[in-house]
């Protein structure tokens, strides 16, 4: 057999869809991969039924649905501050994981440097690498996860990074970019010509008194700035692969070009019913917001009276634990955090996702959980989870 490409060498399969599998295996309650456990908003549903029997089932525009695109472009339009064109400043992708990959295509050449935050999402160093690119990594450092502007700006300056990507909620660790913060990125993308690519997916699940702000919407950065966002965690449609990219007109032209060699277009039947969900007045997100809140607030306090040691996030659905105390224990010596994790699964019957599948830097003392399930899972799953501390 001829020899594999050099690119699959340089990144192993997703650590996080690993986890479900094993979890799945042993019949675990899965806290690693990050999708709700609860059924999609009503409406939602109810147009999916009436568009089986009516369509669209064929293909639709390869750039996304005319009425798709439209929704999605006042909606953005809120967090942005700007009108958004839905002919030229819009692409509806196969979810957020598409349109980062076709962000990172459409700006980077082969060679190029792409700045990244650790940790990170596991997606963006492999799409950096099938774009030809090289990351740049630069820590967030725990506990609060801040950053040190003098490092990205040594990547612009030194290396010639020509992006820098931004998870703003972070996955994994909740963090929340303040508005000084993202002027400080904006700035340094500003002085040295280089794009920001922004990951939103978690834009409403953003927790007081934190706030949301588009990187977009900052004096100078719209066009420099390619938003990604899907809406799999907003409706708890994950399986449904709808996702965007919002930017300047050129940009979105030439990432048009990728994504119709990629995958063509995203499912037109799926995009018809969504529309209703794009369409939801402000009361849906304010109750999502209230939801979500209840559930970290429920999940947080479950782990503190157990004694787990974890931070609290600012936004998104994750959890970051510290497990230091329990690999100092003699039957997990020697552990790394994959094992440990491993080792939850079969014997305490709850899945994380290991801290060191986010961190370029040695971090092996941290594992990721999330709380985007029903009050009974999350109290069975805190129920084995206290098995922790009879060890």
């Amino acid at each position: 057999m001829p020899s594999l490409s050099h690119r699959v060498q340089t990144f192993t399969d997703s650590v996080i869809r690993r986890m479900t599998r094993i979890s799945d295996e042993y019949g675990a309650i899965n806290l690693s991969q990050g999708f709700p456990d609860f059924p999609p908003p009503k409406p939602i549903t109810d147009a999916l039924k009436r568009i089986a029997d009516e369509g669209p089932h064929q293909y639709s525009v390869t750039y996304g649905a005319e009425n798709f695109r439209e929704a999605l472009a006042r909606k953005a339009a809120k967090g942005i501050g700007r009108e958004i064109d839905p002919e030229e400043e819009v692409l509806v992708t196969c979810g957020g994981t598409e349109a980062m990959m076709s962000a990172m295509m459409t700006i980077c050449n082969p060679g190029d440097k792409v700045v990244v935050f650790s940790p990170f999402y596991e997606n963006y160093g492999a799409d950096a690498i099938l774009s030809g690119a090289d990351p740049i990594f630069v820590p967030l450092v725990p506990p609060d996860y801040h950053f040190d502007a003098s490092l990205i700006e040594a990547a612009f300056r030194d290396e010639g990074a020509k992006a820098i990507i931004v998870c703003n909620p972070s996955n994994p660790c909740g963090k929340v970019f303040t508005r000084d913060e993202l002027m400080t990125i904006g700035e340094l993308a500003k002085k040295y010509d280089a794009f920001v690519v922004t990951d939103e997916v978690y834009e409403h699940m953003v927790y007081a008194p934190n706030e949301h702000i588009c990187m977009a919407s900052l004096p100078g950065m719209w066009e420099r700035t390619i938003t990604c966002n899907s809406l799999s965690k907003t409706y708890s449609i994950t399986g449904w692969r709808l996702g965007w990219l919002i930017g300047p007109a050129e940009v979105v032209e030439a990432a048009k070009k990728v994504h119709d060699f990629l995958t063509v277009g995203a499912p037109a039947p799926l995009q018809e019913a969504a529309v209703v969900g794009l369409n939801f007045p402000q009361s849906y997100y304010d109750e999502l917001l209230q939801i979500y809140t209840e559930k970290r607030d429920y999940f947080c306090d479950g782990l503190d009276r157990i004694g787990i040691d974890h931070n609290v996030p600012q936004g998104s659905y994750f959890v970051m634990v510290d497990i230091s105390r329990y690999l100092k224990k003699p039957q997990f010596s020697g552990y790394t955090d994959l094992e440990f994790c491993e080792w939850m699964i079969r014997n305490i019957g709850v899945a994380a996702v290991p801290g060191s599948s986010f961190f370029r830097e040695p971090v092996g003392n941290l594992i990721r959980l999330h709380f985007a399930r029903e009050k009974d899972t999350l109290d069975e799953a805190l129920s084995r989870l206290a098995k922790l501390e009879e060890l």
